[in-house]
């Protein structure tokens, strides 16, 4: 099932411009199943941990900042071939190159307010929903 899963968050400037219910009925309507998602508020210990991966990048500390500025909505979701599609359906980081139509090109402001994040393997997808789920909140 690891291919099956990926996980997501509406970062928060994408929950601040309350495109929360547009960005979950993009998800739907590209046949994603929510199997778990809950609104919650990183610390910014949690978001550094979270994006531990970063932390020797220039934009880590910006990143930590924002993803713990307001609320997000942390989501796993479920389709076959999960990570992929979902990386095709939020497109490119930077909003100016992502596909029209993406996630990311209707809601995106800039590069580092992204509006969305979206694993980017299975293994990731496994791990960032083990970092914000228990296993008794998957269904």
């Amino acid at each position: 099932m690891t291919n099956n899963i990926t996980f997501t968050m509406i970062k928060p400037d994408a929950v601040k411009s309350g495109n929360i219910g547009a960005i979950l009925k993009m998800i739907n309507e590209a046949g994603f199943t929510i199997k778990a998602m809950k609104f919650t508020k990183l610390s910014k210990e949690k978001a550094g941990e979270f994006y531990a991966v970063h932390k020797e990048r220039p934009f880590y500390g910006e990143l930590v900042e924002f993803m713990s500025s307001g609320p997000i909505v942390a989501a796993v979701l479920e389709k076959e071939n999960a990570v992929a599609d979902f990386r095709t359906l939020i497109g490119a980081t930077n909003p100016e190159e992502a596909a029209p139509g993406t996630i990311r090109a209707l809601y995106a402001t800039n590069v580092g307010e992204n509006a969305v994040h979206g694993s980017d393997s299975d293994e990731n997808a496994q791990i960032e929903s083990n970092f914000h789920f228990a296993g008794t909140e998957l269904f």
